[in-house]
């Protein structure tokens, strides 16, 4: 069976990009514009399908139940849409779990959806077409990271404003779900989230060692972009936002200060105090610590004075990757 509907004509395209993590499954439909897109829908749910993989090397029966579900939600906004083209592409917890070949061919059958599951390598180049056109354009390297539920992704990238070259990625195998899953409540400890960051410093440094980045700091050569819940939620809470707003946040610049003061406000609370608040949530409680300490990491090891924020990723790389390969495409019947 088909969700994608072939109404929709050459000039009238509606696509679709699923973004499946460790943690979330979020999707954008969006029609293509002089410039860019326009997002006509948008899906965004927490399903913690890698919850448990580190340790057991499986997805389990529940997340996988959870996650279909999200998919079939997915399937019929699709419809609704009359999606023309669609990209669904899976990454860490799919990478990592052994079963993941029966997971995809379940959501096949149950939702008609056929999933991608990418390696880390198309992953990181696709969070760097998302969200590339945040850069300077007079600053020549950029240091890009996104902080996922289960993997870490870094790329060193050459920029000279109209296009970017990247010259070294690294997949970190530990993000928020997989951190916190593993330290548990020592997290919470000033001892566990100091033992954490020590850790991930160590993990972060070959890529350091290879691309010699903390040389370049001082001339100002180097900017730093972090795409990921982590960084949005900091943001939104040194905003004090009274709830989370995209527009505001996507693009903000964060002094490394404003950052270091938001982690101890949240290490400071409760998990319940974290759960009520409303840029955070419930299903978010138990994970922004992690994030906080993988992030902290990175300002340890170059220490720039600001990150820039960005709220889009891979989802929009998949968009921009579609519609421009569409748009390269001759007229049927020109020669």
């Amino acid at each position: 069976m088909s969700f994608f509907s072939t109404s929709s004509t050459a000039s009238d395209p509606v696509y679709a990009a699923l973004d499946l993590g460790t943690n979330n499954c979020r999707m954008l439909v969006a029609r293509p514009q002089a410039r860019g897109f326009r997002v006509v829908d948008a899906f965004s749910r927490i399903t913690r399908l890698g919850e448990g993989v580190a340790a057991t090397g499986t997805l389990s029966e529940e997340a996988m139940g959870r996650t279909v579900a999200a998919l079939k939600a997915c399937a019929d906004k699709m419809a609704r849409n009359r999606v023309s083209r669609a990209r669904l592409v899976a990454t860490e917890a799919c990478r990592r779990a052994a079963n993941h070949a029966e997971f995809a061919a379940r959501v096949a059958d149950e939702t008609g959806l056929e999933l991608d599951i990418i390696s880390a390598h198309e992953e990181a180049g696709l969070a760097l077409a998302g969200c590339a056109s945040l850069m300077e354009p007079e600053v020549p390297w950029a240091l890009v990271f996104d902080i996922g539920g289960g993997s870490t992704e870094l790329i060193w990238v050459r920029n000279d404003g109209d296009s970017q070259q990247v010259e070294g990625v690294q997949s970190l195998p530990v993000g928020v779900v997989t951190l916190a899953e593993q330290l548990g409540e020592r997290l919470n400890t000033a001892h566990g989230y100091a033992e954490a960051v020590a850790d991930i410093t160590l993990r972060l440094s070959p890529f350091e060692a290879r691309h010699a980045i903390a040389e370049r700091l001082d001339d100002g050569s180097v900017q730093m972009l972090g795409t990921s819940g982590t960084v949005t939620t900091l943001a939104a809470l040194h905003l004090d936002l009274e709830r989370y707003e995209r527009n505001v946040v996507d693009g903000v610049d964060l002094d490394f200060e404003h950052i270091a003061g938001v982690t101890a406000r949240l290490a400071a609370m409760s998990a319940a105090e974290r759960a009520r608040h409303p840029c955070i949530g419930p299903e978010r409680a138990d994970l922004v610590l992690a994030g906080c300490a993988i992030l902290e990491a990175m300002c340890r090891l170059w220490p720039l004075s600001c990150l820039r924020v960005a709220d889009r990723g891979v989802r929009e790389g998949l968009l921009l990757a579609m519609m421009a390969e569409d748009a390269r495409r001759p007229l049927a019947g020109v020669v």
